[in-house]
């Protein structure tokens, strides 16, 4: 058997942003590995834009075909961001594009008044487009994100849930 596959979508449009960071570092702590595939939207450009754009839907391919995917995004007006969600719009379950594997909700905002934006805003949209989110989402204070200590309790939650999801190797031990 093979690793599962692992990607990243950050919909921050500042490339490199703590949001990436905060989606790398629970990629990493689910998938005991660094990811295969980091989609940071802001570094993709117009493309994003342009439903017949060729680097874009090979992202989503791609994207669409990972065990886990980790989505995160910052905390805009109690949701996630614009550039996000034109990026997912793309996937389409019925069309055969819907994200396929298990998949996790990740914000980073800068007041706790947001901590249920991941779960009541991005969580249901992932679940929309096809995804297994087996976890509540995780909402990480912009303060807080460089700490592993604000992410403790949330993955000791979280990864033997998306550990039992994800394929395993001939011994049994997630991957």
């Amino acid at each position: 058997m093979t690793a599962p596959v692992t990607a990243v979508v950050c919909g921050n449009p500042r490339p490199g942003s703590r949001t990436l960071h905060a989606g790398l570092h629970v990629a990493r702590e689910l998938a005991g590995a660094e990811p295969d595939l980091v989609v940071d939207l802001a570094t993709v450009g117009p493309g994003v834009l342009d439903w017949s754009d060729t680097d874009v839907t090979h992202l989503v391919a791609r994207v669409a075909a990972a065990d886990l995917v980790v989505v995160a995004s910052p905390t805009y007006k109690a949701t996630y961001s614009g550039l996000l969600k034109v990026f997912l719009d793309r996937f389409a379950p019925q069309a055969g594009t819907g994200l396929g594997g298990v998949a996790v909700a990740v914000m980073v905002g800068a007041g706790t008044h947001h901590a249920l934006a991941a779960e009541l805003a991005l969580r249901p949209l992932l679940t929309e487009i096809g995804a297994t989110v087996p976890v509540p989402g995780l909402f990480v204070p912009e303060q807080e994100h460089d700490d592993p200590a604000a992410y403790d309790g949330w993955l000791a939650a979280a990864r033997p849930v998306v550990a039992r999801l994800l394929p395993h190797t001939a011994t049994g031990v997630p991957a």
